[in-house]
């Protein structure tokens, strides 16, 4: 990390965590912060999906909600980049303060709510992006809707034409029941509506889903199998948690989704079940705790295809990125790994 980059994230560390947010993507907007552009390799580039990403990293969704700074995140390192969670008519989400910074943890804390400027905002920068760059969509819903299950799939058909696939989030702690969609019943059925109106685009795209680190194994199981059924493209393993287990700092109290280093084991453990669950049949992607080269890489042998990353960012910096490209490469070289595809569930029993 160098100076100027140090001395940046101490004084956005001086200002509201929501504040702080805003003030990092007028930064990118403005070019003020060093963009290293995309690293890739023979040894990094893969295919996930069917999506040709040039090295496995992508940012998770919930930085850049709005689709306001696709640009500079495209020539900041990722492989792929996620934004929203867009649903179908804007919102202001939960009241404030729903940010909060756990220094000590090395974590955070939101109780957002799916705050966007909705789909019909969002689909219109999604339209007007360069060429280049995979860029996805987090599918949500509307706090108040009256069939939050054709949300997913309204959201889809609006912005689907403008991106390269759609993740369908049904784990968020912050909107009151979303949770209760990833039951077997009702997630068969909002996925059939999804996939239905995937079928419906004129270029069909991949469709994932996100789900809670918070599911015991018959959960896990259903999801797994029902995943399977629906034809979905890949699972997002996971979201943020509502544990507070071992946390030390003065915010471990505030209720909201808590992501960053303390997700790392509890998410890697649900990667790995549900990689022995689906029997490699259905790519993962890894979220929860990734903070360095070898965190991405112990996803990946525990069964992940693609890692993905966000709240590392507020301690480390947009520098993160590459140094966590390289070092995956220098890794998977190290263990004899000529392709990420070699390494993927390759120590998936250590975390079993």
């Amino acid at each position: 990390m160098s100076l100027i980059e140090k001395l940046g994230l101490s004084l956005l560390h001086k200002c509201d965590p929501e504040r702080a947010h805003g003030l990092s993507l007028n930064a990118l907007n403005t070019g003020l912060v060093p963009l290293p552009g995309v690293h890739s390799s023979a040894r990094l580039a893969t295919n996930v999906a069917g999506l040709a990403l040039p090295n496995p990293l992508g940012l998770a969704a919930g930085y850049d909600k709005n689709a306001v700074a696709l640009a500079p995140l495209a020539r900041a390192g990722f492989g792929f980049i996620e934004v929203g969670a867009a649903t179908p008519r804007p919102q202001p989400g939960n009241p404030r303060p729903r940010l909060f910074r756990l220094t000590e943890d090395r974590a955070v804390i939101n109780r957002f709510g799916f705050n966007n400027e909705g789909m019909e905002a969002i689909a219109t920068r999604l339209a007007a992006r360069q060429p280049g760059p995979i860029v996805g969509l987090n599918l949500g819903a509307n706090k108040d809707s009256d069939d939050r299950a054709a949300d997913f799939a309204r959201v889809l058909a609006h912005c689907g034409p403008h991106i390269d696939f759609a993740t369908v989030n049904v784990s968020s702690p912050n909107t009151e029941k979303l949770r209760e969609l990833q039951g077997k019943a009702a997630l068969s059925a909002l996925l059939a509506g999804v996939m239905n109106t995937r079928a419906e685009l004129a270029r069909p795209i991949p469709v994932f889903l996100k789900i809670a680190p918070d599911l015991n194994a018959d959960e896990l199981a259903e999801i797994a199998e029902v995943a399977l059924d629906s034809g979905l493209d890949a699972i997002i393993a996971t979201n943020t948690t509502l544990s507070r287990d071992g946390l030390a700092s003065a915010h471990k109290g505030e209720a909201g989704g808590l992501s960053g280093a303390p997700l790392f084991e509890k998410s890697t453990r649900v990667l790995a079940q549900l990689s022995r669950l689906t029997e490699g049949k259905l790519p993962l992607i890894g979220v929860g705790g990734v903070g360095s080269a070898e965190q991405a890489y112990a996803k990946i042998c525990a069964g992940a295809s693609a890692v993905q990353l966000y709240s590392a960012m507020v301690y480390q910096g947009l520098s993160l990125v590459p140094r966590i490209v390289h070092g995956l490469e220098d890794l998977l070289a190290r263990d004899g790994h000529a392709t990420v595809a070699d390494a993927v569930g390759s120590k998936r029993e250590d975390w079993l």
